[in-house]
């Protein structure tokens, strides 16, 4: 009996063994994906505003991205200041970009996991 418990365990753990080697891969590809949108000037459109690691012509009205992972380990913050910013900073210049539906909530997502690589 203990040879018959012993195949679901090691089968359970091959599944997460296999689930977490994959999780990368998607991660980079997220975060691509994230770059393309952040870049695209008719989308997410941050080089306007701010300088980014490997982009063209960035503008320098908000911070330089940079770090991001470190200020803002709690990826719901980094993704409710892209959604609406105003929130918590009535004065701010950063657009509304969920609340003006300038960007899907998962288009938010890819650009945070973008975010966070830098």
């Amino acid at each position: 009996m203990t040879a018959f418990l012993r195949k679901p365990a090691l089968l359970l753990a091959l599944v997460v063994l296999a689930g977490s080697a994959a999780r990368p891969a998607w991660a980079q590809s997220t975060a691509a994906e994230g770059q393309k949108l952040a870049f695209d000037r008719g989308k997410g459109n941050c080089l306007t505003c701010h300088v980014i690691k490997g982009g063209d012509l960035p503008g320098t009205i908000g911070p330089e991205l940079k770090d991001l992972k470190a200020k803002y380990p709690d990826r719901n913050e980094l993704a409710a200041i892209l959604f609406d910013e105003t929130k918590r900073n009535p004065q701010t210049m950063m657009p509304p970009f969920g609340r003006n539906r300038i960007l899907t909530e998962q288009e938010i997502n890819v650009i945070v996991d973008f975010l966070q690589t830098l």
